[in-house]
């Protein structure tokens, strides 16, 4: 990728280059591989642990991380966040970040890149970046890590990642562990991500006025081990938990803050106090929203009842 040179429009067009369109659903089709190896409970573990640990390369390095900056770490365990990101096969971290600041920018506006409700479901979930122009990026997007040269190298060469790991499940279980735990896992996480491009922003509940489609969503947070809260989010982006309350499930915030306990990332940034107020205020109008036409019936109920005596 040149990204210095890069001119791309955020605007997007309703067309994918057919023969890459092509390519990319071959590729989604070897997930059928997964009828040709006897089902185990071993190998379905497998791809529970595969789909999770590349989940997390996605939730909590290329977006908690390197697109919102939401805590901090070393240059080392930075490179390897980068590195497990790209094991999910969805391009480089550089680009996927820089593209993603774009979206906030510009989220549920004609200039998005994937606003379900400007360019429909399909497009928003996946095939916007079937597009050639979306090959590149603006390196003014994402300063703060394009200055490291490792980590341009690895968004250059974000292939190697994936293929490596391909590789060594197939040198460890062979044919078995390359389809459950590669070709299965990857197609459900791919999808799975999607989904928060796609369905997050159409189905849900809405907590906060983020002036855009997002919302949150219990069960797309826990397929996506946190992002499902996605209103919480676009509303205040850089904190690194998008489940602000406790009964709301965030496993990648977790999993951070455990990792803070040993001094791997530290600086983990919260909602402010006014923001959870801000929340529990609107949820306590909206329950009491909900119940103001009960209380009016059962009083209509009770004068009537009063009224024939």
């Amino acid at each position: 990728m040149n990204s210095t040179q890069s001119t791309v429009s955020p605007v997007v067009k309703q067309q994918a280059p057919f023969l890459f369109f092509v390519l990319f659903l071959l590729i989604q089709a070897t997930v059928l591989t997964v009828l040709t190896v006897p089902f185990t409970w071993e190998l379905f573990w497998l791809a529970v642990g595969s789909y999770f640990l590349r989940m997390f390369g996605i939730t909590g390095a290329y977006h908690r991380y390197f697109s919102h900056a939401s805590f901090k770490t070393s240059r080392v365990f930075q490179f390897v966040l980068a590195w497990i990101g790209s094991m999910a096969m969805q391009k480089g971290v550089l680009w996927w970040a820089a593209h993603h600041r774009n979206h906030h920018k510009y989220s549920d506006t004609d200039k998005d890149i994937h606003s379900p409700s400007k360019k429909g479901f399909w497009y928003s979930h996946m095939l916007w970046f079937l597009k050639d122009e979306y090959n590149d990026y603006e390196a003014k997007l994402i300063p703060d890590f394009y200055k490291y040269p490792e980590l341009r190298l690895l968004d250059k060469y974000h292939w190697v990642a994936p293929l490596s790991y391909a590789v060594i499940l197939y040198a460890i279980g062979g044919w078995a562990w390359l389809v459950y735990g590669y070709a299965l896992a990857t197609f459900i996480l791919g999808h799975a991500t999607w989904t928060i491009n796609s369905l997050s922003h159409v189905y849900g509940s809405v907590r906060f006025d983020s002036r855009d489609t997002s919302k949150n969503n219990f069960w797309l947070a826990i397929l996506t081990m946190g992002e499902g809260w996605h209103n919480n989010h676009h509303h205040y982006c850089s904190s690194v938990n998008q489940g602000f309350y406790w009964y709301e499930v965030d496993v990648t915030y977790y999993i951070l803050k455990f990792l803070s306990f040993f001094g791997i990332v530290w600086d983990l940034k919260k909602p402010p106090q006014k923001v959870l107020e801000e929340g529990r205020r609107r949820d306590e109008e909206k329950r009491l929203a909900r119940s103001q036409p009960k209380i009016r019936t059962k009083t209509k109920m009770e004068v009537a009842s009063v009224t024939s005596r």
